[in-house]
């Protein structure tokens, strides 16, 4: 599994890998920068493709636009490079914006917000019909998320309390209930960020400023680890034809000469192990 470069955009923070099937092409984000990039494998072209308000993350519509999750709690669908609010804003949100985002099997979108100067982070559920509940407060840093393979269980990362949770997960509500400590990271070893979870039910989570991947059984065993040649590895996502590919985004690209001369670029790595589609989102715009 040899990590190999795709694009160096030089991003503050890339975050938010997204395989889109019916393009065959990858998107990822630069948060702060508000720039979003799309990459197509089959001929190797790459680009910038919206510029705009910061884009903590996106989901992949049920049409096939993208619904991106930005600054203030505003959840827009871009389509045809036109965007179309479904959430204006979320008024306890005005300080801070979203990070990371998935959408379960249901069309449902789970969405975290960062911490504000005031208060720590906190989660939420967007349902179908473009309502907003509150989840979870006290969130250190609310990042990655996955389902098992059973789609009875839902992991939470909580980058600031070193702490991979997983919570009982019912399909019919998006209740999550029973939230337990899966994973505690280790000091010194960076931080538990983004994460994706593969066909054989293991979960592969990003270490920022750890410069890596661990991949992780569903017991919460580590199995093994992926080094990347930049310190902060920000989201993993599968890809490709077969979901066989591993698009992984870093951040650092404002600061090389410490994060390394690869900070802040796409790579792609040949995982060895199909991950499975994302779920698409289902949320309808007032």
């Amino acid at each position: 599994m040899e990590p190999r470069l795709i694009a160096d955009y030089a991003c503050h923070t890339g975050e938010g890998p997204l395989w889109h099937p019916d393009e065959k092409r990858v998107y990822w984000t630069d948060i702060p920068n508000g720039r979003l990039f799309r990459y197509e494998p089959a001929s190797g072209h790459h680009e910038v493709c919206f510029e705009g308000e910061p884009v903590g993350g996106m989901t992949l519509q049920k049409d096939g636009s993208l619904l991106l999750f930005m600054a203030r709690g505003a959840v827009k669908i871009l389509r045809d490079g036109t965007l179309t609010t479904v959430l204006e804003e979320i008024p306890d949100e005005w300080e801070t914006r979203f990070n990371d985002v998935i959408a379960d099997p249901e069309g449902r979108v789970f969405c975290g917000t960062m911490p504000t100067k005031d208060r720590l982070g906190r989660l939420y559920r967007l349902d179908t019909d473009g309502s907003i509940h509150l989840l979870l407060q006290e969130i250190g840093c609310s990042n990655g998320m996955g389902f098992t393979a059973d789609l009875k269980q839902m992991y939470y990362t909580d980058t600031g309390k070193r702490t991979i949770y997983v919570f009982d997960y019912e399909r019919s509500t998006g209740e999550l209930t029973n939230q337990r400590v899966l994973i505690t990271t280790e000091e010194g070893g960076g931080w538990p960020d983004g994460m994706t979870v593969d066909g054989n039910g293991d979960i592969w989570s990003t270490r920022w400023d750890g410069g890596c991947i661990v991949k992780y059984s569903p017991e919460g065993v580590e199995l093994t680890r992926l080094n990347l040649p930049a310190r902060k590895v920000s989201c993993v996502a599968f890809g490709g034809e077969n979901y066989d590919v591993m698009y992984i985004t870093t951040a650092g690209g404002n600061v090389k000469e410490t994060d390394g001369p690869l900070a802040g670029a796409l790579f792609e790595v040949s995982a060895g192990v199909a991950g499975i589609p994302e779920f698409r989102s289902q949320i309808s715009a007032p």
